[in-house]
């Protein structure tokens, strides 16, 4: 299927989902999802998984479904479609439609107690660390927000006063770009946006990329 674009039916979908996320509003609409929604963004991903997927890794769109055991919000249904493309573990590229539009991003989601440890001795480093700090600000100036998961304190074995202690804080890294209700949304045009944003986020990921390598 070739990748045309995200229908308006698609974000009406999940306006209306965030009012009636019930199990019988799923089951009425669910044609709508699997075309406006699913359709579109398994070919928005395969257009993209050459250029970006790691050898061995592959695609994965989330399933819509909420994990409910453990939550007090018992809503059944996500109210965002996201798609990850892997790099590694837990790093590469990721998209999501949603109710207040579209967002691009790229970073890291989880680490284990070694691979965090390893980026925390990256950021560190007098070499490699200012090296992610030059990257992370060219991307604010090209529009991308730098967020993730940050402890309150100072990790254990290092200096408050460190020059990139707040980089070290971290325990997720990522920078991501909304593109909110742009017309190119519902045209293929998305595809190049989206093929530009992840390429300027490429030396995010190369970094963390070398990073866990340090860990492996």
């Amino acid at each position: 299927m070739e990748f045309t674009g995200f229908p308006v039916a698609a974000f009406d979908f999940y306006d209306d989902l965030e009012v009636d996320n019930t199990k019988s509003y799923w089951a009425a609409h669910k044609s709508v999802y699997e075309e406006a929604v699913l359709a579109p963004m398994k070919a928005l991903t395969a257009a993209l998984e050459p250029e970006f997927a790691r050898d061995g890794q592959s695609v994965k769109i989330f399933r819509p479904y909420r994990d409910v055991r453990f939550a007090k919000d018992k809503t059944p249904y996500k109210t965002h479609q996201g798609a990850f493309v892997a790099s590694g573990p837990a790093t590469g590229w990721y998209v999501e439609i949603a109710p207040r539009g579209m967002r691009v991003g790229a970073g890291f989601y989880e680490a284990s107690g070694p691979r965090l440890t390893a980026v925390r001795e990256a950021v560190a480093d007098d070499k490699t660390g200012p090296a992610l700090k030059r990257t992370l600000t060219k991307l604010e100036k090209a529009g991308f927000e730098i967020t993730g998961q940050q402890l309150k304190t100072t990790p254990r074995g290092y200096d408050a006063g460190h020059p990139r202690i707040d980089l070290l804080r971290h325990k997720t890294l990522t920078a991501g770009k909304s593109y909110g209700f742009a017309d190119f949304i519902h045209t293929a045009e998305l595809l190049e946006h989206v093929r530009e944003d992840w390429r300027a986020l490429k030396p995010l990921v190369s970094w963390l990329e070398r990073a866990f390598a340090r860990a492996d």
